[in-house]
């Protein structure tokens, strides 16, 4: 079995080939009438887990290209308690394993009201390929290791994509604008070997501090609110120890009133339009805790020792393509030192008792 480490060292491969077969992976989705598309007015995303936190890291992008709102909801509670269909929102639904039960629900219930879902999943031999009508392929192979890297990060190129295939076609888009947008995407691709080196090169110059961590926090905004969950995730599942993953002004809302000296706090910096609140952030936690950590997607004149540069100067908005990896490596990095095989269930009853995965 592959690990976790294996699989954001082919990220750079499966982003190539998404990018050059995006016409084909997308396709289900982009036949749809301009028309059609015009008629949407919101966009529902139905995921949980790394599906969820995948999809808040690619929201703000999606709602900038094409215009609207963009909402990420819980499939359990939206099946069970939010099922009022509305005609004029494109619901779409995450699930790369294709194996959550949850998300196979919503999808059931959508077509049996009467309404169109399109479902987005890695395995198109899984039970949510078989019970959906529309189905997009994430044009990678199946992701063996449960703790996803790969898949997580493919899916927010995909829906990137998906937003700008369907600019343009909605004319929101300038060809000119379009082609630009591309060319960063494979940009970011062609630096992912070096943001892997330096995401190494840090976390194993820290590894001390890493590996005697209580808890972790997480912060982001914009596109790397859904990295900073993503942590919370990786860290929980892997580690197994206390992670939090909050947007920015979130956390300024009373966790932080929580805090403990020995806490590790990482800020994920896109340099967006919430950068000077985040430095505030930071002068507030230098007096009150030992290590406070940020990971810039780009260089800074003025940083702190503790601090990891990525040097991927791009828009804000596509900043979580890359910004993930220091903290999936982490999450791997630590969980290998403490001596936790990924590779064996920690409680194997759990989907036998529960039914969370069919």
């Amino acid at each position: 079995m592959k690990s976790m480490e294996d699989y954001i060292n082919l990220e750079q491969t499966i982003y190539q080939n998404i990018l050059q077969n995006r016409n084909d992976i997308l396709q289900e989705i982009t036949q749809l009438s301009a028309t059609e598309l015009a008629s949407y007015e919101s966009i529902v995303i139905f995921a949980t887990g790394s599906s969820s936190n995948a999809a808040f890291a690619a929201q703000p992008y999606i709602a900038s290209k094409l215009q609207i709102p963009v909402y990420i909801e819980e499939p359990s509670f939206a099946a069970n308690y939010m099922m009022h269909l509305n005609q004029k929102t494109l619901y779409l639904a995450i699930s790369q394993g294709g194996h959550s039960y949850s998300t196979i629900h919503i999808v059931e219930e959508i077509e049996k009201h009467g309404g169109t879902v399109f479902t987005l999943t890695s395995d198109l031999e899984s039970p949510i390929s078989k019970k959906a009508k529309h189905v997009i392929g994430m044009g990678m192979g199946v992701e063996e290791m449960p703790y996803v890297t790969a898949g997580y990060s493919a899916t927010i190129l995909i829906l990137d994509l998906l937003a700008l295939e369907l600019s343009r076609q909605m004319k929101r888009l300038h060809t000119e604008d379009y082609e630009k947008e591309l060319d960063e995407m494979s940009k970011i691709a062609r630096f992912l070997p070096e943001v892997i080196a330096k995401a190494e090169q840090w976390i194993e110059g820290l590894k001390e501090e890493f590996l005697t961590a209580d808890r972790m926090i997480f912060v982001g905004y914009g596109s790397t609110y859904g990295v900073a969950r993503e942590g919370e995730t990786k860290i929980t599942e892997t580690v197994r120890i206390s992670a939090f993953g909050k947007e920015l002004e979130e956390y300024m809302h009373g966790p932080y009133i929580g805090l403990a000296k020995t806490d590790r706090i990482f800020f994920i910096e896109p340099h967006g339009k919430l950068e000077e609140r985040a430095e505030k952030l930071k002068q507030f936690l230098a007096g009150h805790v030992e290590t406070v950590y940020t990971i810039y997607a780009d260089k800074v004149e003025e940083r702190q020792a503790r601090d990891l540069m990525l040097g991927v100067q791009t828009s804000e908005y596509l900043a979580s393509l890359f910004t993930t990896i220091p903290v999936h490596l982490l999450s791997y990095k630590v969980s290998q030192w403490k001596g936790i095989n990924l590779e064996i269930s920690a409680y194997p009853e759990f989907d036998r008792i529960t039914g969370s995965k069919i």
